[in-house]
């Protein structure tokens, strides 16, 4: 996955106030609660594999050339209840069951540990309406065996009297607590980390067919950010981060369709930069039946104290004994990615279903503007998830 998967984001109680709506501006009215409640399920599975490719140190010849890696069983459930016109309460709840296993330095299999663990997480939220206003607050929670985190979050959002023009600012104080099992390789006993995440956001209609949204995310960060199931993993003890996200909707009216676009910036204090392009066409076709086909580019640079594996079994893994900090964690490299993805939605009355499938591919050698870290064998991910939902 890709680096900044790493830096925590506001969670789906900003995204969910930030995710652009229709490309059709309502009409000038008071904010309300939507009219209908909502409940969702959703069950979602993943599994990732790498190429067997690079010959390291210590290998016999006789490696298979694709390592199964991670697997993840992922069932969620979500339920939105206004209450009346001027309250709206969101809840929503996931476990993810974790299995497989994780190479403990670069794409080296040799090396590579076993691991099973289950995550349980839940999030609550109630928004207060007003004229031409919203205000959100939001708490979650995430526990595994080994990690555990609290999230707190403020949103408000402001329209203008047409309506045509929203803005957003939001708030995330989180504190997370990690104790990895038997220290991990590191002999890490007990560690925390803290961050605070400040969020703006503007949307606007700028015609019936166009609606355009800017948002900057800023995250600041300290405690422990090593991944202690990771040799030779020192990373510094802060990391602040900022996204820019560049979001267009347009609405095709000869097809009926929308093509739905973004650009997004990511950088940190760890050296990493990284940009995505992304493209989904929604294509209504039978009555209640539409395809949404998507198409993903990423890229990145490696962090400042990410070093390159060498093949010499006499310095391998080739960690300088003098650095301050150290990674070969292989989501830290230079790389680029590709994702492809379809999603079938059928609605029909109070009822929706939909199923998505998405693939995804990383290599070093896609990196754009420079060349990939070296010694990374390509990394491959497959995402399925099917869902239903009803309004009441």
């Amino acid at each position: 996955m890709a680096a900044t998967d790493l830096a925590r984001p506001l969670g789906w109680l900003a995204a969910a106030a930030l995710a652009v709506p229709g490309v059709m501006p309502r009409p000038a009215a008071a904010e309300e609660a939507p009219d209908k409640g909502l409940v969702a399920l959703k069950y979602l599975h993943y599994e990732d594999s790498q190429s067997v490719q690079t010959q390291y140190p210590f290998y016999s010849g006789n490696e298979p050339s694709t390592f199964k890696r991670i697997r993840v069983d992922s069932p969620s459930a979500l339920l939105s209840v206004p209450l009346g016109r001027r309250w709206l309460v969101d809840a929503s709840a996931v476990v993810d069951e974790v299995s497989g296993a994780s190479p403990r330095y670069y794409s080296d299999i040799s090396g590579a540990s076993r691991m099973s663990d289950r995550r349980v997480a839940g999030d609550l939220k109630v928004t207060h309406f007003e004229e031409r206003s919203a205000l959100a607050v939001g708490v979650a929670h995430s526990g595994e065996n080994d990690y555990v985190s609290n999230a707190l979050s403020v949103e408000g959002r402001w329209s203008t009297e047409d309506n045509n023009t929203t803005l957003t600012t939001a708030l995330g104080l989180s504190s997370d607590t990690i104790e990895p099992t038997d220290g991990g390789v590191l002999g890490v006993e007990q560690e925390h980390k803290r961050s605070i995440e400040l969020l703006m956001g503007l949307t606007r209609a700028v015609s019936r067919n166009d609606l355009v949204q800017m948002t900057l995310t800023m995250s600041f960060g300290r405690g422990y950010f090593s991944d202690p199931y990771k040799q030779f993993d020192n990373r510094p003890r802060s990391r602040n981060s900022g996204i820019y996200q560049l979001r267009w909707n347009h609405h095709v009216p000869y097809w009926g369709a929308t093509l739905r676009t973004g650009y997004r910036y990511y950088y940190d204090t760890f050296g990493i930069g990284a940009h995505t392009l992304e493209a989904q066409w929604v294509q209504p076709l039978a009555e209640g039946f539409k395809l949404t086909p998507l198409l993903r580019y990423y890229t990145q640079s490696s962090a400042s104290f990410y070093h390159d594996p060498v093949t010499d079994i006499e310095v391998y893994p080739g960690l300088p004994s003098e650095a301050k900090y150290s990674t070969d964690d292989q989501r830290l490299s230079a790389f680029g990615a590709i994702t492809a993805g379809l999603k079938a939605e059928y609605s029909w009355g109070p009822w929706t279903a939909d199923a998505k499938v998405e693939r995804y591919e990383q290599r070093s050698q896609w990196r754009l503007g420079g060349q990939g870290s070296l010694g990374i064998d390509p990394f491959h991910a497959t995402i399925v998830q099917v869902g239903v939902s009803y309004s009441f």
